[in-house]
């Protein structure tokens, strides 16, 4: 489900990408914006996952990235899960409430590696 990011108001439409200008009927947030995008990562250059994008300094403003593809809220958070798991396995090769032997250790690394 494609849902706006300033309401999580859903976004209905017989079309696949909302236009340009395009805002939620809800909150007036704009949905063709960084904010809404599958590619939006503020922990990357440019804070999207698609390197050779432009600059966009106004994340919740409307813009032009021909990479824009709404973003799916209910896979986005599906992968939650995969990022709490991946911690917990650092944290028991750090000195968490895992493992303390080496090779419990380099165990839990490659499980986190997939071996």
């Amino acid at each position: 489900m494609k849902k706006c990011h300033k309401c999580g108001e859903a976004w209905v439409s017989e079309k696949k990408q909302p236009a340009v200008k395009e805002y939620c009927e809800k909150c007036s947030g704009y949905l063709h914006c960084c904010l809404n995008c599958r590619f939006y990562e503020p922990k990357l250059h440019n804070h999207c996952a698609i390197p050779t994008t432009d600059w966009v300094g106004d994340k919740a403003g409307a813009n032009f990235c021909d990479e824009f593809d709404f973003r799916d809220a209910e896979a986005q958070a599906s992968d939650g899960g995969a990022a709490a798991s991946a911690r917990d396995l650092l944290d028991s090769m750090f000195g968490g409430d895992g493992p303390k032997s080496e090779s419990d250790r380099l165990d839990a690394f490659k499980r986190l590696m997939g071996d």
